[in-house]
């Protein structure tokens, strides 16, 4: 699983757990979505099959299988086969996480929108604006911060 001088299965497990619960509570998919994600970060080697993740994670083949279904949909996890092997393998995206990155900006920028077309009813209180206009400036101050970044790493 590790190396000598790596993390054992235990620390490994537990931190696949804290992901589970991260990837439940802030974006709302079931706990067993998170474990099969941080499983395949941290697995070696890095392809596995639906049997080897459901046991590592422990979790049923039938949930788990809704699962993979899921993240290979989206594009996180892909299947693969290993050339003279009849088993399906399943193994993170190198890009998954600028795919969840660029999924989230894209709901920013679509609120953005949706809140700039707010702004255009016609609203003619200030205080009835201002909620919609403190998203804008939030949307805007992300967007600031992300140029910020793309300039100095560009």
């Amino acid at each position: 699983m590790t190396g000598q001088d790596g993390p054992d299965r235990e620390q490994v497990l537990d931190w696949v757990e804290r992901v589970g619960t991260f990837v439940s509570e802030e974006w709302g998919l079931a706990p067993i979505t998170g474990r099969v994600l941080g499983w395949l970060m941290a697995c070696d080697p890095p392809e596995q099959t639906a049997g080897d993740i459901a046991e590592a994670i422990g979790a049923s083949r039938a949930s788990l299988t809704t699962n993979m279904h899921l993240l290979t949909s989206i594009k996180l996890i892909r299947r693969l086969r290993k050339p003279g092997e009849r088993n399906v393998y399943y193994q993170i995206e190198d890009d998954a996480w600028s795919k969840v990155i660029r999924q989230k900006l894209a709901a920013f920028i679509a609120f953005d929108e949706l809140a700039a077309e707010g702004l255009r009813l016609g609203w003619t209180d200030e205080a009835q604006t201002r909620r919609i206009r403190s998203a804008r400036l939030s949307m805007a101050a992300l967007a600031e911060v992300l140029d910020r970044t793309a300039t100095k790493n560009g």
